[in-house]
């Protein structure tokens, strides 16, 4: 029985194979906030020029792509930790974020994203009356 199920994996066609890429795919690390106002999200991206970087969102998925190309051409380096090649990391948002005030920034190497939170999931002050 388990060989038969196996044929049937392979002989599938119709299911979609992601385009890969040749190379190492960095996962960058993320500090995520709240406020009352909206959501941080501080990604890591040392190396990472703005123009390198691609923030997406969709269906509720925030996607981030980055590239960071060599620093030097043919060099033997003596000891290298640093990585080179892209970054990619990608989250479910809840809703409640409004896509058209989504913006983000890269500054030092650290890529902010803010998804400011739909007026109808902000907190409400209620005033409270003296009589």
């Amino acid at each position: 029985m388990a060989n038969n199920a196996l044929q049937q994996k392979e002989q599938r066609t119709d299911l979609a194979h992601p385009e890969t890429t040749r190379g190492v795919y960095f996962t960058p690390r993320v500090d995520i906030l709240e406020t009352a106002e909206e959501l941080l999200l501080y990604a890591d991206l040392p190396g990472v020029k703005p123009e390198d970087v691609d923030v997406q969102f969709e269906n509720g998925e925030l996607t981030m792509h980055g590239r960071c190309n060599p620093r030097q051409e043919e060099v033997n380096y003596l000891y290298c930790e640093y990585g080179v090649g892209d970054f990619y990391r990608t989250f479910n948002i809840a809703e409640g974020i409004n896509p058209d005030k989504i913006s983000a920034e890269l500054k030092n190497g650290v890529l902010t994203v803010h998804l400011p939170k739909a007026e109808a999931v902000k907190p409400k002050k209620i005033a409270i009356k003296s009589k």
